[in-house]
């Protein structure tokens, strides 16, 4: 369900980097949560760095909207970069796997086999 890559790369360098390759594979960043800021923001003891980024190629998004409105509960896709016991990782929740949970439908299945390729491409490409 999850794909999860550990980089050497400081947290901070693997969300820049991140942020490069998701556009640079035609895909965009429409927002990123900065989760560990926003607890330790709100007073909580949180060491760890979390940075979601939800990325969106909106061709895709559209093919899946035509077909199934209701999966816009799902999208976008997110990536998160963070941090676990000092060591910087990326990862994703599977689309094609989360999508398979939600639908039989074959061309979505198709859809979310080719954007969890590209995905885990960024996480590669990143790391």
């Amino acid at each position: 369900m999850y794909y999860i890559s550990t980089t050497k790369k400081s947290f901070e360098q693997a969300a820049l980097d991140l942020d490069s390759e998701v556009k640079k594979l035609k895909f965009g960043v429409l927002h990123v949560h900065n989760i560990g800021e926003t607890l330790r923001g709100k007073g909580i003891d949180f060491s760890e760095e979390c940075k979601v980024f939800e990325v969106c190629n909106p061709v895709q998004a559209a093919k899946v909207l035509a077909i199934d409105m209701n999966l816009n509960m799902a999208l976008p896709c997110r990536i998160s970069v963070f941090t676990e016991n000092g060591v910087t990782k990326i990862g994703l929740i599977k689309p094609a796997q989360m999508l398979a949970d939600l639908s039989d439908d074959l061309a979505l299945l198709e859809i979310a086999n080719e954007v969890e390729a590209i995905m885990i491409n960024m996480v590669e490409n990143t790391k």
